[in-house]
């Protein structure tokens, strides 16, 4: 993924850090031989060589090489760091937008997306981590190789004595993530909180309701929960990583008194003991830096695992290898054929034994009480979801036959919970065929078709306001306002099967009688699916499916089901003496 990120930056980093590993021992074997020649003067009292001048020079030149090393290595850092945000957060998004609607509906999904996308930006202390560990290692072996040279056993004694710490770190690093993964769902509702509680959708019924001291309560008795555990496990790991690391310190101080007591036996020279005793202190630390680092990578490398399986996730509902040709124009319809569906982890059916048509040119009304599937119903038609049980068939062949990508661009929606995009009103229309953002005519003629031309007339920049309060200068906008917006989306499709979902819920009297005053041109020539509670709505359907339980129970025409005296007619009626 860092590679990937940005390869020259990459390399650039890799050689910096080779070189900089290597400044260490560099340093040590000029000073071992500057040292050399200056006890050499001042015990045998013979002139100064020339040479040291050059040792004391070279000396000056790695100090300030490694200091310019070490800032350029941040540099190449902080920019890795950014590109690997970038594209990392990019990535997200686009296998995110692959995904099935199933995932998005599963709590335990929405678990693993939240660690994977905190992720995405937590983990950036890997990128220098392992460059790092990387130039950690190049400095300890060529440390290690000069005590190795003096002496076998004060490496092999260094080692031993770290090695019990490395083992704790990497103990509780597994502790560590293991309890991370089980508050994700406390974290996730601590978000939620402090979403509720500090949110303009939020504000008003907290204010009225008096929910501020409720929400904080309830957000403290979680994070104290959260902090309890997290500070059981950091002090566990404190005092044990204290005891850890005094063993540590005696790999280092043994070894140095050996080599101070071979110094004094004449077996080492004062240069010798120089280069060693720093030597010591080099492999000593670097191992245990080494060892550290590691762990935090281990540590963290847990934690991206998550990550990885995010994008290990595949969608199940996916367009065939070799998708047959989408129908254009549709000839027969849509049909449903036994359809039954309950959604995943669920045992509850919610669509059963569905058989239904959708002619083209064909308006069909759905309505019925809410939970009675009528929601369920259009995200099959769209192939959010397959059936569990039955057919769908565009045309005569099985819906899953054709292309996803194809049936979307053929299909209209606008759904009850429609997205209020915090961008300009431009973009608020263009996401229907985002291909035609910059076609200003058939913007303006979507914005006719669903009255929100009306709207963008009062914005101080038109087209180009932007819309919400989320960000500088944006302008908010009634419930009535955004719905326009989203049929506006809906029109500008252009798609041959339009399904509206409650589209006047938001609507006043009036928007909502000019809206369906041009129904009948606005869905002519193509098929229709209406979603409303409205009587005054569906009765402009050609056909009108009554909802019950899961199942059709009545089907006709508006004055049809009023005859018929049955669930429609009893529904119609109650709505009718609420105007009486």
């Amino acid at each position: 993924m860092v590679w990937d990120a940005n390869p020259a930056l990459t390399s650039l980093s890799i050689v910096l850090r080779i070189v900089a590993a290597l400044m260490p021992l560099s340093m040590l074997a000029v000073s071992k031989m500057i040292i050399d020649r200056v006890v050499a003067v001042v015990a045998y009292h013979t002139p100064v060589p020339p040479e040291i001048w050059w040792l004391l020079a070279l000396e000056f030149v790695l100090a300030a090489a490694g200091n310019v090393l070490g800032r350029l290595i941040d540099y190449c850092d902080a920019l890795m760091a950014d590109y690997f945000t970038k594209r990392i957060s990019v990535k997200i998004i686009e296998h995110a937008t692959e995904l099935d609607l199933a995932s998005f509906e599963d709590p335990v999904f929405a678990d693993k997306l939240e660690r994977a996308r905190v992720q995405s930006t937590d983990r950036l202390g890997m990128l220098s981590g392992i460059g790092r560990m990387g130039q950690q290692a190049i400095t300890l072996i060529s440390l290690a190789a000069g005590v190795f040279y003096f002496s076998p056993w004060l490496l092999l004694l260094l080692f031993v004595c770290t090695v019990p710490a490395f083992l704790g770190e990497s103990h509780f690093a597994f502790l560590g993530y293991s309890l991370a993964h089980r508050l994700t769902p406390d974290r996730r509702q601590l978000d939620y909180l402090r979403v509720l509680g500090a949110s303009k959708e939020g504000a008003k019924e907290v204010k009225i309701f008096g929910l501020g001291r409720y929400i904080s309560d309830r957000y403290r008795e979680i994070a104290d929960r959260v902090f309890e555990q997290n500070r059981s496990l950091v002090t566990r790991r404190a005092w044990a990583g204290g005891f850890l690391a005094i063993i540590g310190s005696f790999g280092y101080y043994g070894a140095y008194v050996l080599a101070v007591y071979r110094t004094l036996k004449g077996e080492l020279s004062v240069g010798d003991l120089t280069f060693l005793a720093g030597a010591i202190a080099g492999t000593s630390t670097n191992i245990q830096a080494l060892f550290s680092t590691f762990s935090s990578i281990a540590d963290q490398a847990l934690f991206l695992t998550d990550l990885l399986e995010f994008f290990d996730t595949r969608p199940v509902i996916r367009s065939p290898d070799r998708p047959i040709l989408f129908p254009r124009p549709i000839q027969k319809g849509f049909e449903f054929r036994k359809v039954c569906f309950k959604y995943p982890g669920s045992s509850r059916m919610v669509l059963r034994e569905l058989d239904f048509r959708l002619e083209p040119g064909s308006r069909v009304a759905l309505i019925g009480e809410n939970g009675q599937g009528k929601t369920t119903f259009v995200k099959l038609l769209a192939r959010l979801y397959d059936p569990t049980a039955g057919k769908i068939l565009l045309d005569g062949n099985d819906l899953r036959d054709y292309s996803i990508e194809e049936l979307g661009h053929e299909i209209g929606v606008i759904f009850q919970d429609f997205m209020r995009y915090e961008l300009t009103a431009r973009e608020n229309i263009g996401v229907g065929r985002i291909e035609d953002l910059l076609n200003s005519d058939r913007l303006a003629l979507a914005a006719r078709k669903s009255l929100a031309d009306e709207v963008i007339e009062k914005l101080p920049r038109g087209m180009n306001q932007l819309l919400g309060r989320r960000f500088e200068g944006g302008v908010d906008l009634s419930g009535g306002e955004w719905q326009k917006f989203a049929l506006a989306r809906a029109y500008l499709r252009d798609a041959q099967l339009l399904i509206l979902d409650e589209p006047t819920a938001s609507l006043d009297a009036k928007s909502e009688y000019e809206v369906f005053r041009r129904f009948s041109e606005l869905t002519e020539g193509r098929m229709a699916l209406l979603i409303s509670h409205r009587f005054s709505t569906v009765r402009m359907a050609d056909r009108i499916l009554v909802l019950e339980d899961g199942a059709i129970r009545e089907r006709g025409t508006h004055d049809e089901l009023v005859s018929l005296g049955g669930r429609y007619a009893e529904m119609f009626e109650l709505q009718a003496a609420g105007y009486r």
